[in-house]
């Protein structure tokens, strides 16, 4: 196989959508869409010209490449039903290994993972976005094609992208929940929580340009102990938010001491 012309999406939810979207724009076609939801197949295949299937045992044999991009724990079952195990075919999870494809019969198989979190309704530039590929035949050609969405294209393993996926769970899932714990204390108190946006953009800019250790700022850096009490005393009502709040002090106050620790031990 030397190039990729015709693709099929096994999936329609978020990040289906987006790439099939990108590669019908990139004149890619998409050959079919499968969902076990009807209405979310019809959707998307009206968007990108293609045909909308609920069943797995439809799926043809006629696409260059067959890229699955649904629930990690629906996965195994999920290549399970497929029929014709020669197909070439990917998947987009950052958790799930490659050899889940040698364990379900596959020949041709790869990883095709998007270090972004997408929402249906949000746009995003696929340029900025990095993509990690891995396969145990054709990895060049999928390099390839990840470079026709976006700019930053790497060779990850399996075990690499597993770290990399826990990793983006704090930097994102974790962050984006005290996003929600912040909202809810200004709600709870009614104050307005799009004072703290400029904070957030700001904080979040910062690691652009630097280490993240390297810019923490707050009590538990400072070890300023009363403001400290001060907060935890606030949330004796919110005791899950209080013990939150504990453990990442706690974390915060013991890389500082292992970073002051390192630096010592230096010559």
């Amino acid at each position: 196989m030397k190039h990729i012309k015709n693709i099929t999406f096994i999936g329609a939810g978020n990040v289906a959508s987006h790439l099939a979207k990108a590669f019908f724009n990139e004149d890619f076609e998409i050959e079919q869409v499968y969902s076990n939801n009807i209405e979310n197949a019809l959707a998307l295949a009206d968007d990108v010209n293609s045909i909308a299937i609920d069943n797995i045992i439809n799926l043809n044999s006629n696409s260059d490449l067959y890229i699955l991009s649904i629930k990690d724990d629906a996965i195994e079952n999920t290549l399970q039903q497929i029929i014709d195990k020669n197909i070439f075919i990917v998947h987009t999870s950052g958790s799930i290994p490659i050899s889940v494809f040698e364990q379900t019969g596959f020949n041709n198989y790869g990883i095709f993972y998007p270090l972004q979190t997408f929402s249906k309704l949000k746009e995003i530039n696929l340029l900025e976005v990095p993509f990690c590929v891995e396969a145990n035949k054709n990895e060049s050609l999928l390099y390839d094609l990840a470079n026709k969405l976006s700019n930053s294209v790497h060779f990850v393993n399996s075990e690499q992208r597993k770290k990399l996926h826990l990793s983006a769970v704090f930097a994102c899932n974790f962050t984006n929940h005290m996003y929600a714990i912040a909202e809810d204390l200004c709600l709870k108190n009614n104050v307005n929580f799009n004072i703290l946006k400029p904070l957030i953009r700001e904080t979040a800019e910062k690691i652009t340009l630097n280490h993240a250790k390297d810019v923490q700022t707050g009590p538990a850096i400072r070890g300023d102990e009363k403001i400290i009490e001060n907060h935890i005393n606030q949330l004796d009502d919110l005791i899950n938010y209080q013990e939150i709040y504990r453990l990442i002090t706690q974390s915060i106050v013991q890389s500082s001491v292992d970073g002051s620790q390192a630096k010592n031990k230096k010559p």
